[in-house]
């Protein structure tokens, strides 16, 4: 604002300037142009033979004839009819038709005043004609004006300054209601049970700040849902890991207090049992925590060859029928993820099945699917979206877990998105039949 005001000052004060020499040099030039043509009419009656005595001048104009010998010979009225108005060597050095500024108190007139001659008459007998113009009322004008731009500055640059500030003020202070705002949010304690305001105020005006308020609502939105999936995250993830240690602990108390009674094999082996757990879990979390991560590049590209990878993975699960395809699919992909992919969908089928899983491949026109199917309590078409998010756990038989993490249809979409793949759930009458979708070489994306 400040700024602001000192460059309308200066661009006034010049302007201030500029007005007033204007107007004083267009004044000045309206004079000569006044003298001279006042000194022209009375030529032409000298020439005419026709001048009077004494001559006709307006106001504040002195008019003389001045013959070659200096001699005054004719006048207007109240003009001195012996002094010529300029002394022999300023009119010698006066070029015709030609002028110069006087003091006005040499000649009896206020201020200064333009003095113009022009040669008269004929050959043998020249004269010239001095016409003396004061510019007293002229310089009158220009100090009016000049009082006036004084006076009327300052209360002009304080009006413009008054109007700018609030122009400013109103301009900022959409600016000013989202500061406050972001003020809260960011200073807001986060309480346990309530978090800070995340809104900011959205002006009604419909601009740019408009849009700018919009689109931090937006950012905000989006990071206070991460912030939420973060601490369901942390929170479930803290959950898992308690339950290994909490066995461990126990345990380990056990066998301190009874040293003689416990069996110490027994003991490693469930030991080994609950850190298998642990590096399980914490191996889910650590990819999982990488594909969050925006930078997290595509699967490493490679080329894989369906049937042979799901016999090996097969070859796992004796309880798991594979049908091997009828000739080699192949397709681009990272092998020990896809092979993560089918171990992760196997683990599930195996732990809820009834009796059987069957595992098949295929090919779908460019893509290449791999079908994971079982004959358990399958899960409810409203929740096989919800069973994708990270540690969800449902309410029916499925949810009775032996030893699962919550992580692994999780790990299952991340991995075949990586690939460019789709996976999705559905019933098999009785059970659950899940199909990876996967291209093939040549497919769109691939």
């Amino acid at each position: 604002m400040l700024v602001t005001v000192l460059v309308l000052v200066v661009g006034l004060g010049i302007g201030g300037a500029a007005l007033v020499a204007a107007l004083n040099v267009a004044l000045l030039r309206a004079a000569n142009t006044e003298a001279l043509d006042t000194a022209n009419a009375v030529a032409r009656l000298v020439d005419e033979g026709s001048l009077s005595d004494p001559i006709p001048a307006p106001p504040g104009v002195q008019v003389q004839v001045v013959d070659a010998q200096d001699r005054v010979t004719a006048v207007s009225v109240g003009t001195d009819r012996l002094v010529p108005i300029l002394y022999p060597d300023e009119m010698g050095a006066l070029p015709d038709r030609a002028g110069r500024y006087l003091p006005g108190e040499r000649i009896g007139l206020p201020g200064r005043v333009r003095v113009v001659a022009v040669a008269a008459g004929p050959a043998h007998d020249r004269v010239r004609v001095l016409v003396a113009r004061s510019t007293a009322d002229l310089s009158q004008g220009v100090h009016v004006l000049r009082v006036l731009l004084l006076v009327a500055f300052p209360l002009l640059v304080g009006l413009l300054a008054l109007v700018a500030w609030r122009l400013a003020g109103a301009t900022l202070r959409p600016v000013e209601a989202l500061r406050a705002g972001a003020e809260r949010i960011t200073g807001a304690p986060a309480g346990r049970g309530a978090d800070p305001p995340q809104r900011l105020p959205v002006p009604d005006t419909g601009d740019e700040i408009h849009r700018l308020a919009v689109t931090l609502n937006d950012m905000l939105e989006r990071l206070g849902a991460a912030r939420a999936r973060q601490r369901a995250f942390v929170a479930d993830a803290a959950h898992e890991l308690r339950s290994p240690l909490t066995n461990m602990r126990t345990e380990l108390e056990v066998a301190q207090r009874l040293p003689d009674g416990t069996d110490w094999p027994a003991l490693a082996d469930d030991l080994l049992t609950d850190v298998e757990r642990l590096s399980r879990l914490v191996d889910d979390l650590l990819l999982l925590a990488r594909s969050d991560d925006a930078a997290t590049p595509a699967a490493p590209v490679g080329e894989v060859e369906l049937g042979e990878l799901l016999a090996s993975v097969a070859g796992r699960y004796p309880t798991v029928r594979f049908t091997p395809p009828a000739e080699p699919l192949d397709i681009p992909g990272d092998p020990d993820a896809l092979a993560r992919v089918v171990a992760n969908l196997l683990d599930n089928a195996v732990r809820h099945a009834a009796s059987t899983v069957e595992l098949t491949t295929g090919a779908d026109g460019t893509y290449r699917s791999i079908t994971v199917t079982d004959d358990g309590p399958g899960i409810p078409a409203a929740d096989r979206e919800r069973v994708f998010d990270r540690f969800t756990r449902l309410d029916d038989a499925r949810a009775r877990d032996a030893g699962g993490t919550g992580l692994g249809l999780a790990i299952v979409r991340e991995l075949v998105r990586r690939h460019g793949g789709t996976v999705t759930l559905a019933d098999a009458g009785p059970g659950l039949r899940v199909t990876v979708r996967l291209p093939g070489r040549g497919a769109a994306g691939s």
